[in-house]
């Protein structure tokens, strides 16, 4: 069911209901007031220039429809670079502007953006014109949530971390996050984050059933013993985690096209487990996508995952890992 709303010329009107199932929806992010969707929606992939917009304008409004309020995306989203933030300022244009304070939308910047020595990793000055562009491309005033998308060994800490604080005081965004930052200097963020008043809310990283990086190395205990959320990326690791592989590499499979999953990865030894895997999943009564997804959602200190889709199908797919 849609709401009406006062403004008929509105193409999308989002389900009245999207909200009825809340409790089992949302989950609070370490010890801020926010809840974050057990499930976020990743722009990485499929939201790119590249993309059918109306594919991407289906998938978002699917997503909302169903409670998914979090948007998740980074400065060389896309491809091209840009453009996956550049689809979401047409989307808040076209369809989301009036749910502006329903959104929760991130983005991030670490990663080479722009020609030159200040168009990459962590330093100030990338950090601030990076968010002033991705501000433009989404047009938003502001995000909710700004990443340092990666660690910069060679910027001193403190001038990246002052950074994400001054942001957060100049309005650009409401709450800062990192990436996939060795423990150590995770530790020393939130000790500095904390001090000057803008306390790290949550911790970006890889974690599926193939990969246990962040529970091995401690940054997930940190996290849940310091009060920081914590939300995983590629937890279908880019789709091996699903059926897709299983009887070999289809013709229009991302390992195909050879982009970021290359052949190689699908070693005999892989192969096997995912076998394995899915055989556990049949067991219970589920698909292995399914199984994967719920397994993050069920250790102790993460508070949601990122996935990406390529159609409404399988981001309801996806959504019966939250059931």
């Amino acid at each position: 069911m849609k709401e009406a709303r006062p403004d008929e010329s509105l193409c999308y009107i989002a389900d009245a209901h999207r909200y009825d199932q809340s409790e089992r929806l949302y989950r609070r992010c370490g010890q801020s007031g926010i809840l974050l969707p057990k499930i976020s929606l990743g722009f990485w992939k499929n939201f790119g220039a590249v993309d059918p917009y109306e594919r991407s304008r289906a998938i978002t409004h699917y997503a909302f429809d169903h409670g998914i309020t979090h948007f998740d995306l980074a400065n060389n989203y896309g491809p091209p670079y840009g453009t996956g933030e550049e689809t979401l300022g047409k989307l808040m244009d076209d369809d989301f502007r009036p749910y502006r304070d329903e959104l929760f939308i991130s983005t991030k910047a670490g990663y080479d953006m722009w020609p030159g020595p200040y168009g990459n990793w962590g330093s100030r000055k990338y950090l601030m014109a990076s968010l002033d562009q991705s501000l433009k491309r989404m047009h938003l005033d502001y995000v909710d949530l700004f990443y340092s998308h990666r660690y910069d060994p060679k910027t001193p800490l403190e001038e990246t971390l002052q950074a994400l604080v001054d942001i957060v005081r100049q309005g650009k965004a409401l709450y800062v996050g990192i990436s996939r930052w060795p423990l150590e200097a995770l530790k020393i963020a939130e000790q500095y984050l904390r001090q000057h008043d803008t306390p790290l809310l949550i911790y970006q990283d890889r974690l599926n059933l193939l990969d246990h990086t962040p529970m091995e190395q401690g940054q997930l205990q940190f996290c849940r013993e310091h009060g920081i959320g914590f939300i995983s990326f590629s937890p279908l690791a880019q789709g091996l985690l699903t059926d897709r592989y299983l009887n070999g590499i289809p013709e229009d499979s991302r390992m195909a096209l050879g982009t970021t999953l290359k052949r190689d990865v699908l070693t005999t030894e892989l192969l096997q487990k995912l076998h394995d895997f899915n055989n556990q999943a049949t067991k219970r009564g589920e698909t292995l996508a399914e199984m994967a997804l719920s397994w993050i959602l069920e250790q102790e200190g993460v508070t949601s995952l990122i996935v990406g889709a390529s159609s409404v199908a399988q981001l309801a797919t996806n959504l019966k890992a939250i059931k």
